[in-house]
């Protein structure tokens, strides 16, 4: 069947192909000048992190959250990205935009500053949540950042390729469908990503302080993987033992939204000891095993864009799949942008095959096999001697992952003959010499670069950040650009200030009525 459907697909014609839309979630913590983690307030120059479109925050009050609108081309995403990040630039004084995935210098829980989103119901919903994930899991977690890709196809690509299968079904189910084929395949394959984009194998001293791990020491103030990828995605990264309990399945729409929305409704023992609330203060939604749909963490998230008070699962269930969310993604910390043209142009080519690929659903056993090869690559990607379970029989890693790679070049030379240029066999040649050169993955990269410049991490991610951050502030924007960003920041205030004085029903009451629809 996967044959058969790359078959279908190279019978399009260039005319047929209208490519891809894209945009990215971009993270990045705020730090002061000694490379600690920011202790200010969200710039108010950077507008409301309430209801601005392209700056908000995070977990943290410090974690920056940018985000660009929908794409059509790499080009256009980064453009935008760059704009924001330069804007952003603007107005952190002193401060610097961390350009690692694991953070700056930390002194426990008490130094992560909670986000603050004013005081409508809304607003205080998404402090709430946060508060909760404190009390569940500890701040320290929440301090991680992350890139994330979201891509989507247009309708008139799924138009086409419904009418290829011969598929009689309404659009919106057809379109649900063919998205969880493709989830169904990325999880099989998502270890692939984190030996080629895994970029943390290293972290700050003061993140592990009191925690017991199986780190080796590099400097005084240093903890590193020798073989990691990527601890940003291991046991110290997002990790928890409630949700090891869920078995979220991700087999088709009905299966996911179904098992996640029981986990919603699902106390969990230790979340019910601590209660909801700290006398007069909310301190959890709930004491579900989740609060909400966005608490379980997963590497990729079948999405739809929610209308207003809308909840994720009502959204899917209602309207179905709209795109999907890659959530692994390291920054790359050599990028001022933490995200490169190369590395989204081949994410383009890797979610496209998977879509194409054969997808049978995934049993219990096969996924035990596929966490445990992403564990594996997570913690111990750069070992030679590593192997993982493809179909039950046991394959070195870099066979594993050449054997991958190598598939995608049909795809490659198809995409750059009906767009002209080579844009795709350039990402894919990009990816397959990091596998011919180990020292050429992101994480090796980091660990050398350390070495060589004779600094720990929190002292070389505080050098990369104050580069990028000079890069950036030696350009002006736009005039136009400019005004618009500013206007976007004044709009943000004032949208946020009409949602808190048109308030009239307590938190109390709404929180009631938000958890009754569960």
């Amino acid at each position: 069947m996967g044959d058969s459907r790359h078959q279908l697909f190279r019978q399009f014609t260039a005319g047929q192909w209208h490519g891809f839309r894209k945009g990215v979630e971009k993270e990045g913590l705020r730090a002061d000048a000694r490379g600690f983690i920011a202790q200010t307030p969200h710039p108010r120059a950077l507008g409301s992190t309430l209801t601005h479109p392209r700056i908000t925050t995070d977990y943290s009050e410090s974690l920056l959250e940018l985000i660009t609108p929908v794409c059509d081309s790499t080009e256009a995403l980064l453009e935008s990205l760059w704009e924001t990040h330069h804007f952003v630039h603007q107005h952190l004084g002193d401060e610097v935009f961390w350009a690692a995935s694991m953070p700056c210098e930390l002194d426990g829980d008490p130094s992560i500053p909670i986000a603050e989103y004013g005081s409508s119901n809304v607003g205080q919903l998404k402090h709430v949540y946060r508060q909760g994930l404190a009390v569940r899991y500890g701040r320290m977690m929440q301090s991680i950042a992350g890139a994330h890709y979201n891509l989507s196809f247009p309708d008139s690509f799924w138009q086409q390729w419904q009418q290829a299968l011969g598929d009689g079904r309404s659009l919106q189910d057809f379109k649900s469908d063919q998205y969880f084929w493709l989830v169904r395949n990325f999880r099989r394959r998502s270890w692939l990503l984190m030996l080629l984009f895994g970029a943390s194998p290293a972290l700050d001293a003061s993140f592990v302080d009191g925690v017991s791990h199986h780190l080796e020491r590099f400097d005084d103030h240093t903890w590193f993987g020798a073989d990691a990828t990527s601890l940003r995605m291991g046991d110290l990264g997002y990790h928890n033992n409630a949700q090891a309990s869920l078995n979220i399945c991700f087999n088709e729409l009905k299966t996911y939204t179904n098992t996640l929305a029981q986990a919603i409704r699902t106390p969990w023992p230790a979340y019910e000891k601590i209660g909801t609330r700290d006398g007069d203060r909310f301190i959890q939604i709930n004491t579900s095993i989740l609060q909400i749909e966005n608490e379980y963490y997963s590497a990729i998230r079948p999405k739809r864009t929610t209308e207003r008070e809308e909840k994720p699962i009502q959204a899917l269930d209602a309207r179905g799949v709209e795109y999907v969310e890659v959530r692994c993604l390291d920054l790359d910390p050599f990028s001022p942008l933490g995200v490169s043209a190369g590395q989204l142009d081949f994410l383009d080519l890797f979610l496209l095959d998977c879509l194409l690929s054969d997808s049978g659903w995934i049993d219990d056993d096969e996924c035990v096999h596929l966490d445990d090869n992403y564990k594996d690559v997570v913690s111990r990607g750069r070992d030679q001697n590593l192997n993982l379970a493809c179909r039950n029989q046991p394959m070195p890693l870099m066979d594993a992952a050449r054997r991958l790679v190598d598939g995608l070049a049909p795809l490659a030379e198809q995409l750059d003959q009906w767009q002209g240029g080579d844009r795709y066999r350039r990402a894919l040649a990009e990816q397959a010499d990091k596998l011919t050169d180990t020292g050429r993955l992101p994480s090796a990269r980091v660990l050398a670069a350390m070495r060589e410049e004779g600094l720990g991490h929190r002292d070389w991610v505080m050098a990369m950040s104050q580069r990028h951050q000079a890069a950036f502030r030696s350009q002006a924007l736009a005039p136009a650009t400019q005004q618009a960003y500013e206007r976007m920041t004044e709009a943000s205030l004032a949208e946020q200030a009409a949602i808190e004085a048109a308030e009239t029903q307590s938190f109390e009451d709404y929180l009631a009525e938000y958890l009754s629809d569960r």
